[in-house]
């Protein structure tokens, strides 16, 4: 049976996929539009913040987790 661990485990591994493929497509539409480049650039600086704060949460829910073991 699939605990609770696991599937947050498949959500952080989603989150992470899902951060990589992202930066990557807003990198790729940057090479190729000038005229566009301000907002692939917000976009890409956007996910990088996002990725670092999913990190974050899931880090101090590894502390609490811990902490209360």
């Amino acid at each position: 049976m699939i605990t609770l661990e696991e599937l947050a485990q498949a959500l952080m591994s989603l989150i992470r996929l899902g951060c990589v493929c992202r930066f990557i497509y807003t990198m790729i539409r940057l090479s190729g539009a000038d005229e566009e480049a301000a907002k692939y650039k917000k976009r890409a600086r956007n996910v990088v913040l996002f990725y670092i704060l999913a990190e974050s949460i899931w880090q101090v829910k590894e502390i609490i987790l811990f902490y209360y073991r």
